[in-house]
């Protein structure tokens, strides 16, 4: 990530557990920590920092504090506003937690204290007599069973997928502790233990906003967090490599809004292709508007529907039926509606291809001729070190890819913005119209100053024999291009979200311009 603010992490559930001496995290970097598979001994899991803090605030133990946080679906706010409406018993009662009265709840005691118990105890489960009181548990409520039976009533919970194991007697409401769960699991079913502690993880990363799995494939057992779920509306880099929108977790997709970019998505994996076969190869039926191809030479054929039509023009045949001549309102009427959405579809889809293939060739083959052009420059010592420094070769190549990527993703949102399937309020067709001008004119100025730097990076490489005034020029004009390109992508950025979207009926938003890519998670050391 850009900066120590920036709010992303990721969950590593592959890696092995560290010892606990060096597990606190950097109080300082707010940015992302690594997580190990869970372990009943960690202490910087993330989920176990909002139990701690919870514990804290309601002054309950931590497995009626990890409840709370499941009931309100780990949402810390719906917790500070069900405790100030409805008090602490309030609380507790709305999410079916028993809490006994001698419960301190502190940070450093698990458990209440424990209840008294007689010598000798029998089991209402097996009824066998238990003398050794390591052999019973005791839960909050005071009930009291052998570690045998609440062996096999933790096994059969966890095995039905039971996040909360509830106290084995009749109708009691008590959740169990979670150290008495691991402990009694960990001796006979270990396995069964860790089922348990991936249960509560999975709650964590399933019902938290502000937690999402990296959607690589295949999946590299990571998930990202943002430390404020309002702005769910961006961009992030899992270190596996996979780029991805947090809010939909489809490919980065920006600038276009999830919605559009979901049915683009759909449309141009399954339609592109056809569609193109379709808009080359065929001619619409001016009686029934089904596509008709050729099967021979004759150019007057016959629909399956029964009617005739010249192939050459896509018109009715009669007698005095001619079309050597250009008629433009005559071409421009016999479209049907049907061909004209193809021939859009196709527009959209042909610019999108080609700044999607730009970009591919100009990272695989024009990348390392910028590099070589790097070397070549910064091995010249007969130069000024400001010349001869060559990063501006770097950025104003970031720069181009970055623009290739917005270029493309425009193309899908103007097929949906300028088309029939989004709603506008209908006041708003006006400015509909200005905002489609203000658009497609920063799009092209965008198109037009890319081609350009793409054309000054790809010229020949640097020369040592060149004067320093040459070398002096090129770096302006290729450091000139990078940021008019930068800008364009900007503003490309503001038309859309400030002019555009809210036109729309329903409400979209865009994530924010980032020139070097989505914000990457990062390893937090321990």
């Amino acid at each position: 990530m850009a900066s120590d603010d920036e709010p992303y992490l990721y969950y590593d559930e592959d890696e092995a557990a560290e010892e606990d001496d060096g597990l606190e995290a950097d109080e300082d970097d707010v940015g992302l920590f690594e997580e190990a598979a869970p372990q009943p001994e960690r202490r910087a899991d993330h989920w176990q920092q909002d139990v701690s803090m919870v514990m804290n605030l309601v002054n309950v133990a931590r497995h009626n504090a990890r409840a709370l946080l499941m009931h309100h679906r780990w949402k810390m706010d719906r917790i500070h506003d069900f405790l100030e409406r409805r008090g602490r018993e309030g609380l507790f009662r709305d999410a079916g937690i028993v809490v006994p009265p001698e419960d301190c709840g502190t940070a450093t005691r698990a458990r209440a204290a424990p209840h008294k118990r007689p010598r000798i105890v029998t089991c209402n489960v097996c009824f066998e007599d238990v003398a050794r009181p390591s052999d019973v548990s005791t839960m909050d409520c005071g009930h009291c069973f052998c570690n045998d039976c609440w062996t096999e009533h933790f096994l059969a919970s966890v095995g039905n997928g039971k996040k909360h194991i509830h106290c084995m007697q009749v109708k009691c409401p008590a959740i169990c502790d979670d150290a008495t769960v691991r402990r009694l699991l960990g001796r006979k079913y270990p396995d069964t233990a860790k089922r348990f502690d991936n249960l509560v993880l999975d709650s964590y990363l399933d019902n938290n906003a502000s937690v999402k799995w990296c959607p690589s494939t295949p999946h590299c057992g990571r998930a990202i967090r943002i430390v404020d779920a309002s702005e769910r509306y961006c961009e992030v880099e899992c270190p596996c490599g996979a780029s991805f929108c947090f809010n939909c977790t489809a490919p980065a997709h920006s600038p276009c809004p999830c919605p559009m970019w979901d049915k683009w998505d759909a449309k141009f994996r399954g339609e592109s292709e056809n569609l193109k076969w379709i808009a080359v190869n065929t001619k619409s039926c001016p009686n029934c508007l089904r596509p008709i191809e050729k099967n021979g030479g004759c150019n007057h054929v016959s629909c399956p529907c029964g009617q005739h039509l010249c192939y050459a023009c896509g018109g009715q045949l009669h007698p005095l039926h001619s079309c050597n001549r250009y008629d433009e309102a005559g071409h421009a009427a016999n479209y049907d509606s049907i061909r004209r959405q193809m021939l859009r579809y196709t527009h959209y889809c042909d610019r999108f291809n080609v700044h999607v293939n730009s970009r591919k060739a100009e990272q695989a083959e024009l990348w390392p001729a910028v590099q070589r052009r790097a070397v070549l420059l910064e091995s010249a010592t007969a130069i000024r070190p400001l010349i001869r420094e060559a990063s501006w070769l770097a950025r104003a190549h970031r720069a181009l890819l970055a623009s290739r990527l917005v270029l493309a993703r425009s193309y899908a949102f103007a097929y949906y913005m300028f088309g029939d399937e989004v709603r506008i309020y209908p006041s708003e067709k006006a400015n509909l119209a200005i905002a489609k001008v203000l658009f497609e004119h920063q799009q092209w100025q965008l198109e037009e100053n890319a081609e350009r730097l793409s054309k000054v990076l790809a010229a020949p490489g640097v020369k040592p024999v060149l004067a320093e005034d040459e070398l002096l020029r090129a770096m302006q004009e290729t450091s000139n291009l990078a940021k008019i390109v930068d800008t364009h992508c900007r503003e490309m950025y503001k038309v859309i979200q400030d002019e555009l979207l809210p036109l729309l009926l329903e409400p979209m938003t865009i994530a924010a311009y980032r020139p070097d890519g989505p914000d990457k998670a990062k390893d937090l050391p321990a």
